[in-house]
Parts: C-alpha cells; sequence; structure tokens
C-alpha cells in the first residue's frame, strides 16, 4: 500500500512538473479577470467620461410637485438606458448594469440650499430639454462641482465629517412608501392638508450654519430585468404568497389525498361537500394584500439601479450633532412594517467599534468622502452589490422632488419667484 502511494504522488509530481504551464492560468484566470476588468473600467473607461454639474433652480410653483418628477425619471429612462454588451465591458471598459448614472443633489452650505444633477456632458441636451418640458420656468446653469469647495484631506484639524450609505431593509421588489400616501384625497379640497416630508427636510436644511454642510446624493442608472432579475424575484414572491397551500395536514382515504383542517372532526363526505372552494388571492390576509399588491404596482414600473449617500461636513467648532442626522430622520417618512424600509449601511457609517478605531475611522471618512466625490457605488470597485437598490420613477420622485410653492418654502431655498415673459407687444425691434 505505501509503494501505490508513493508510486501515486511521483505521478503527479512529475506530471505538474511538465504540465504546470497550462493548469496555473487556470488558478490564475479568476483573480487576473477581476484585476483586468477593474482597470479597463475604473482606470481607463471611467476617465475618459466627461461629467458636468448643471445646477437647477426650480420655478415658484409646481402644482403637482411629485407627478413632474415621476414623469422626469421616467421620460430619462428611455433614453438614457444603455445596456453593455461583452465587447464593450471586455474591450472598451464600459460597466455593466447600467453605465450611464446619473446623480440629483439637494446640498445645504450654511444654510444656502441648491439643486444639482451630476451627469455626462454628452447627455446634456437631453436632461435639460426633459426638465423644461415640466417645468418651463426653471433655471438651468452649467455650474462647479461644489466638492471641490472643501479641502479634500478631510478629516484634518479644521474640517470633519459624518456621513453613510444607505440601503433597503427588505428585498428589492418590495416598495417604500411612495407619495401617493401623502397625495391629497379628491374630498379634501384644501391644499394645506397636502403632506410633503421634503419640506421638511428643507426647513432643517436651511438651519445650517457658517461652517456646515450638509451634502445629500441620489444616483440612479436605468436597468432592465436582464441587467438585475428583480422582477423574476417579485413575480416569485407574488406567486408564492398568492399559491400557497392553505394550513393543514393531509390524509389519504381510498386512494384520495384530502385536507383535515385542526378543528373538531368532521366526516370525509360531510367535509368533501360542505368545505367551500377558495380561490388562493382570497386567503390572504389584509396584510399579505397590502404586500401583493405593493410589489404588483412596483413591477409595474422600470426600474433604477439606485444607491443613496448623506454626509455632512463641518467645521469642529460648529458641530451640532443633530444635523449629522438629516438624512435618517427624513428616511423615517417612508418606512413601512410590512413593505420596505430606508436605512444606513452599516459598513458605511463614520461610526467604528472594537480595534484601531481612530485608524479605521480615519479611512472610512476618506472613502466615503471619495465616494461621493466620483459618484462611486458603495460597493465600489464592484458595480452591485450591498448598498444598491432597485427604486421605480414613482420612489425616486418621491425622495427627491423639487417644491410645491416658494411661498411656503423658508428662506435660503432658491426658487424662480415669477413666470418670466417676452418683451410687451409694439416695442420696435432692430
Amino acid at each position: 500500500m505505501p509503494y501505490l502511494i508513493n508510486l501515486v504522488i511521483e505521478g503527479i509530481v512529475t506530471f505538474l512538473g511538465v504540465w504546470w504551464w497550462l493548469i496555473l492560468p487556470l488558478f490564475l484566470y479568476p483573480p487576473a479577470a477581476v484585476l483586468y476588468r477593474w482597470w479597463i473600467s475604473w482606470e481607463v473607461w471611467y476617465k475618459e467620461q466627461e461629467w458636468m454639474m448643471l445646477e437647477i433652480t426650480p420655478p415658484g410653483e409646481i402644482p403637482k410637485p411629485f407627478m413632474a418628477m415621476q414623469d422626469v425619471f421616467q421620460a430619462l429612462w428611455g433614453p438614457v438606458y444603455d445596456g453593455a454588451n461583452w465587447r464593450e465591458m471586455w474591450c472598451e471598459g464600459e460597466l455593466d448594469k447600467g453605465p450611464n448614472w446619473m446623480s440629483f443633489e439637494v446640498v445645504s452650505i450654511a444654510g444656502e440650499v441648491h439643486f444639482y444633477a451630476r451627469i455626462l456632458k454628452v447627455w446634456q441636451k437631453v436632461i435639460e430639454a426633459i426638465i423644461h418640458t415640466h417645468y418651463p420656468e426653471a433655471e438651468i446653469i452649467e455650474a462647479e462641482d461644489y466638492v471641490k469647495n472643501i479641502p479634500q484631506d478631510i478629516p484634518n484639524e479644521t474640517f470633519d465629517i459624518r456621513g453613510e450609505d444607505y440601503k433597503l431593509m427588505r428585498e428589492d421588489f418590495y416598495p417604500i412608501k411612495t407619495y401617493k400616501f401623502f397625495e391629497i384625497k379628491p374630498e379634501e379640497i384644501d391644499p394645506e392638508k397636502k403632506l410633503d416630508p421634503f419640506s421638511s427636510l428643507m426647513e432643517a436644511m436651511v438651519k445650517l450654519k457658517q461652517g456646515e454642510q450638509f451634502w445629500f446624493q441620489f444616483v440612479f442608472v436605468p436597468i432592465t430585468n436582464s441587467d438585475i432579475p428583480w422582477y423574476d424575484k417579485a413575480k416569485e414572491k407574488v406567486e408564492e404568497l398568492v399559491k400557497r397551500p392553505k394550513k393543514g395536514k393531509s390524509k389519504t382515504i381510498a386512494g384520495e389525498t384530502v385536507r383535515t383542517l385542526f378543528t373538531e372532526h368532521v366526516p370525509f363526505e360531510q367535509e368533501k361537500k360542505e368545505e367551500p372552494i377558495i380561490p388562493p388571492e382570497m386567503r390572504l390576509t389584509p396584510g399579505e394584500r397590502d404586500i401583493v399588491q405593493g410589489i404588483e404596482e412596483k413591477m409595474a414600473q422600470q426600474g433604477f439601479n439606485s444607491y443613496i449617500r448623506g454626509l455632512y461636513i463641518y467645521e469642529r467648532d460648529a458641530y451640532v450633532p443633530a444635523h449629522s442626522k438629516l438624512s435618517r430622520a427624513y428616511f423615517s417618512h417612508f418606512s413601512t412594517q410590512n413593505l420596505n424600509t430606508i436605512m444606513f449601511l452599516g459598513k458605511t457609517r463614520t461610526k467604528i467599534h472594537y480595534l484601531f478605531r481612530k485608524r479605521r475611522l480615519r479611512a472610512r471618512k476618506q472613502s466615503l468622502l471619495k465616494k461621493y466625490i466620483n459618484r462611486f457605488p458603495p460597493s465600489y470597485p464592484a458595480r452591485q452589490g450591498v448598498g444598491n437598490m432597485i427604486l421605480t420613477a414613482e420612489e425616486l420622485a418621491t425622495l427627491f422632488h423639487f417644491p410645491m410653492k416658494a411661498m411656503e418654502l423658508p428662506p435660503g431655498v432658491p426658487r424662480i419667484p415669477a413666470k418670466k415673459g417676452g418683451p410687451p407687444p409694439g416695442i420696435p425691434g432692430e
């Protein structure tokens, strides 16, 4: 037996000594492929893209702020969508799962609020046209990226930072509470009854003082079910809920399988005659029906691969603890127990436990700031991972839109107070 073992070992060693050059690439291919994709995507393709910043000053009055913004996002889905094929990904470095992402951002700098859209320059005309279609009086100008106005080595002796990425608590196909919950009912004709959580966010952001900034970033890119199969998973969940078997135990009588309820014993013939035939969907509880309805309504819309990030940047002597939690307070408006909730991503929040806390906290803050500046996903260099979420145009519009009326806004929020018109008739031209 030892002779046979030695013979086998010698044979393996001899084989590897001759054919190692053929076997080694098989083990090196997976890590090499990852490194190659990282290099060609982020170091080559991404750096070739020309990005620009648009500052948007909304009109003084928007009768339907949620619907208008939903139409903007929905209109952006078609022209911006671009699914990368094999050649584009491996030869040109184009990122998969949606390469043409854009970022809509609301920023407070010492209480002055600004609305921005950070986009690829090739989409400038398309995006401006879509926004002007829904907001004819809005002003859109090219602006300098505000992230350049702070030291890039934060945290330092003067400035510090707090922030985090966000995630959905449940699977992507569960919706959050959308604006339809806050919409005024037909019988309620008083506009003052209309609720808009975004107004509470504006009120909080204008309270920032000199030395404080709050940056709120909503990054999204159109995707299809073939890019990320969220629709298939949603369909499976609905079928699981609607077509689940009735609770009970089964027994076989005369070759037939029947179901016996956990109630008083009933003879088989009587049970067979009296038990009503109930459609599967009627067996759902009210809460389960709400879940099925919410999932199906989300399935009916196109999806966006999204991620959300909030940063509170402050001079050390201007720190206000409550201001670092503005985004968490805002997201609490859209949470439901039976559907979905937006919550912070623990591995990116600026809080560290256990070993090497100061060193790790500094590294995390620098990483968070870098990802914000470059609009990178939380899972960078991976394009998809924890922190990415599938949101629809309705959900995005619920989270980010322009306020309804300028007169209701607190000081510090930009707006165009009146419509712009042409010159009066009769004035001679050149």
